[in-house]
């Protein structure tokens, strides 16, 4: 049986993994996985013992917020939170004899996405370049657990694209939103990697097993294009909306305009891929949802959609 910490109690990734693990538990009829999570508000999770688990999973963070607004003090809680929280947590890991440490980062070290038109795609020798305070607490935070690592305490980077799921929150609930109140969308053939959250927790059962460390890129089997995502909500919800790409010259225009509305079309609309090699060379059979699938499952566990 392998023991499992996960900190961060409440958040959405670490819930659902706990979620998850209890079910695989379930359906096989054993408890092959003993899950606990703690909450790291405060110090009194430093008096808590690490030393009867085989692996941390540290989903402790700062989501990605809109950097363009923050100040300095937010600035330095990110460093606060996703670097030294981070840091800290391993340390007493390694102290008290864990052998496992998963650190939940994000493609968002490499940078922001490409560009309306522009495409962006991540290969083993594409280098971290993060573009805002978040990415780069995030890539601080793996070059420092990096160091930790040795033959007694293994240290794995989880570089996750974009998670999203029943009841998530970010821009999945955006396109939610927009699937509610058009008959049309735009047809804009983008790419991007994403990944479904149960894909993700059979990835981290999987590393939990393998007890490795090292750097890791799961994501679904398949590039995701957000037309066809808002196209698939709607038909999960039994409403027809139908793409057009006579709107495209809209979207270019808008996407070449500076300002929030521009950053937000270019986010919309933009290519961010992470090569598929790089996802299956350690581990194969996590992806066990296809994208369409896994709208189809979110929409039935969702609520309504606004309209």
């Amino acid at each position: 049986m392998k023991r499992i910490l996960i900190t961060g109690a409440r958040s959405y990734i670490g819930t659902n993994v706990e979620q998850y693990l209890m079910r695989y538990n379930a359906g096989i009829g054993k408890e092959e996985y003993r899950v606990d999570s703690i909450s790291q508000r405060g110090e009194m999770w430093e008096t808590y013992s690490f030393s009867a688990y085989d692996a941390v999973f540290h989903v402790t963070g700062i989501a990605h917020v809109d950097v363009g607004e923050a100040d300095a003090g937010m600035k330095a809680s990110y460093y606060e939170v996703n670097r030294d929280l981070a840091v800290q947590t391993a340390q007493k890991a390694k102290r008290e004899g864990v052998r496992q440490f998963i650190y939940m980062s994000s493609v968002i070290v490499y940078g922001d996405g490409g560009a309306f038109g522009e495409r962006k795609h991540i290969t083993a020798e594409t280098p971290a370049n993060p573009s805002n305070f978040y990415g780069d607490s995030k890539l601080q935070a793996e070059q420092l657990l990096s160091s930790l690592a040795d033959d007694r305490f293994q240290v794995a980077l989880v570089r996750s694209p974009f998670v999203y799921g029943a009841n998530c929150k970010g821009n999945y609930q955006t396109l939610r939103k927009i699937a509610g109140k058009t008959p049309v969308f735009p047809l804009v053939e983008n790419e991007r990697s994403m990944i479904y959250i149960e894909n993700l927790a059979e990835f981290i059962r999987m590393l939990v097993d393998s007890g490795r460390g090292g750097l890791f890129f799961p994501q679904n089997a398949k590039y995701a294009a957000t037309s066809r995502m808002v196209e698939m909500i709607g038909q999960a919800r039994g409403k027809k909306i139908w793409l057009w790409k006579g709107l495209n010259p809209v979207v270019k225009l808008v996407a070449g305009s500076r300002g929030k509305l521009g950053q937000m079309t270019n986010k919309a609309f933009g290519n961010m891929t992470v090569d598929q090699g790089l996802s299956r060379r350690d581990f194969d059979g996590y992806q066990i949802y296809t994208l369409e699938e896994s709208i189809r499952t979110t929409e039935q566990a969702s609520g309504s959609l606004e309209v």
